[in-house]
């Protein structure tokens, strides 16, 4: 990181878990006279620029929101080129993850992935569960409102079927059936593309989230703009709705 000297960073306020919305590939591609395409495809360098200057960096956790449940209404031709695409990335960076100690997780509703799409997910999500210095949590065919049905949904059977009481139910045996179970909350969002919205992610887990936007189009954010908004987030006091700057929130009840 010696690149970016106007970017010191303290190495003791790093975020534990940072959470992106890659958003703007299309209009990347639009501005430049290009097919729509073309950005989904120069946004795979800002992946793995982001995802290794993470590494680097010693964060933990990063999450991806690749492909939302609202993307399935995109034209057929986009999404295909979309899942071909996620195929591709998952093929050729497993080996990646592997030699960086890097574990891959998915998050959303995988089951209406292509068939390819979900083996070549399962195989490497298989492959690196071993790895320890960081987890990447890719976010795909995801909605937050959807997580939370789902979670409300397994919380119910559990009452119907006698495993649990009502009484019994708080804001962390709803954290623990989400598809982030065990994962600590963001702390910080990142948003490209200058869009000011959340876009239906992670709507339990944004609650005391540190919120970065950008106008920065995705396949242009690399090193230095991630470092910028690490920046950003380390001058801000985060106080979790107390006037303690020590203050914490609760920690996250691991599954």
């Amino acid at each position: 990181m010696n690149d970016f000297p106007d970017l010191s960073l303290d190495p003791e306020r790093m975020p534990r878990h940072v959470a992106i919305v890659m958003d703007g590939n299309g209009r990347w591609a639009t501005r430049r006279g290009l097919a729509r395409l073309e950005g989904h495809r120069r946004g795979k360098d800002s992946v793995r620029a982001v995802v290794d200057a993470a590494r680097e960096l010693g964060i933990p956790y990063l999450t991806l929101f690749a492909f939302s449940s609202e993307n399935w209404q995109r034209p057929s031709s986009e999404v295909r080129f979309l899942m071909q695409l996620l195929h591709r990335y998952l093929i050729t960076e497993t080996k990646r993850m592997m030699k960086r100690d890097i574990r891959l997780i998915a998050l959303g509703d995988c089951s209406r992935l292509p068939a390819q799409v979900q083996k070549a997910l399962r195989e490497t999500v298989e492959c690196t569960a071993g790895n320890r210095a960081m987890t990447v949590a890719l976010a795909v065919s995801y909605s937050g409102r959807q997580e939370i049905v789902r979670a409300a949904r397994r919380l119910a059977a559990e009452v119907a079927s006698g495993g649990m009481r009502p009484e019994d139910i708080d804001e962390f045996a709803v954290a623990s059936r989400l598809d982030t179970a065990g994962l600590p909350d963001p702390d910080l969002l990142i948003r490209t593309s200058g869009e000011l919205r959340i876009s239906n992610f992670f709507l339990f887990q944004l609650s005391y989230t540190e919120l970065y936007f950008t106008e920065t189009l995705w396949p242009d954010f690399r090193e230095r703009e991630f470092l910028a908004a690490l920046s950003a987030y380390q001058r801000r006091e985060r106080r979790f709705g107390s006037v303690d700057t020590a203050a914490r929130p609760p920690l996250r009840v691991a599954n």
